[in-house]
């Protein structure tokens, strides 16, 4: 088994983290609920963009519930143990969670991309089907990609130090505790996640550089700014998480600031899916209109 350190200080430090990632954690999750009954519920609704939305916010469900429920058990508990197969399949679930919301990401902004670029012809583009194999495919996608770096590091050995000086099993700080050669490992989740993060920076930046210079062109001062609004929130959480995430991965060596990446860990599995609800959904004309209902 390993022990995670978590966010080692004071009693009070201890307390004070539990209720924070408690507080968060329960807010993602009702946050998140409410979109996903929301769109269920209201048939206007049922369109690409917020069936888009639901696999967003059931994605954030999962990817917070991967690693926040076991930190709040190691916090108010004098045990923070995890078996080598819990920290194993808790490593995969987060990364895969992790490279699902890359690919829904680039989804979500091609989608805006044909809305905006080509309204006219959107409907009949992104249709039922389209939009249901994008979504499968972003899930697929985002699973098997972890596969193959899961599988290295399973076969790696540990004969020294069983601390991971982190609060979930992150790979960075486990692959330092291996006894074997790592270089191999290091070698592909370098190239997985800059293929996976900038892949699909890329096709997010493309899409949303086309659609500014569309909505540029739009003559009412109104219109830009209703096209300008949604943007701007998509924007914003695309700069957040890739920002967060490309400083986290997108690195040769992963034995470099593990203190500064437990705190980065913190803004993209903690705050980032709190966040998300109120950027993408909440501030949403329609689905204003809908709670003041």
């Amino acid at each position: 088994e390993f022990i995670l350190v978590g966010f080692p200080g004071s009693q009070y430090l201890q307390l004070t983290m539990f209720l924070f990632l408690l507080f968060a954690y329960v807010l993602t999750i009702m946050s998140n609920v409410s979109i996903i009954i929301l769109v269920r519920t209201h048939r206007h609704l049922h369109s690409p963009m917020y069936y888009f939305l639901c696999n967003f916010a059931f994605l954030e469900i999962c990817f917070t519930t991967a690693c926040v429920p076991k930190t709040l058990v190691n916090l108010g508990s004098q045990s923070q143990s995890i078996s080598f197969t819990g920290c194993l399949l808790q490593m995969y679930f987060v990364f895969s969670f992790g490279c699902t919301e890359y690919f829904l990401l680039a989804v979500m902004a091609y989608d805006r991309y044909l809305a905006i670029c080509y309204p006219l012809s959107y409907s009949t583009i992104m249709n039922s089907t389209l939009s249901t194999w994008l979504a499968v495919v972003s899930w697929i996608g985002g699973f098997l990609t972890i596969s193959v770096p899961t599988s290295l590091i399973s076969r790696l050995s540990f004969c020294g130090s069983n601390v991971i000086n982190h609060f979930f099993c992150d790979i960075s700080p486990w692959i330092i505790l291996s006894c074997s050669d790592t270089s191999l490992v290091e070698m592909v989740c370098f190239i997985t996640f800059t293929i996976v993060i900038l892949g699909s920076c890329v096709i997010t930046l493309v899409s949303y550089t086309y659609i500014i210079h569309t909505v540029l062109k739009i003559p009412s001062a109104q219109g830009r700014r209703r096209a300008f609004s949604t943007c701007s929130s998509h924007l914003m959480v695309i700069i957040i998480w890739y920002g967060s995430t490309i400083f986290l991965h997108v690195k040769p060596s992963v034995k470099a600031s593990l203190e500064l990446t437990k705190i980065i860990t913190i803004l993209n599995t903690v705050i980032t899916p709190l966040l998300n609800p109120f950027i993408y959904a909440f501030r949403n004309t329609a689905v204003k209109e809908i709670l003041k209902k």
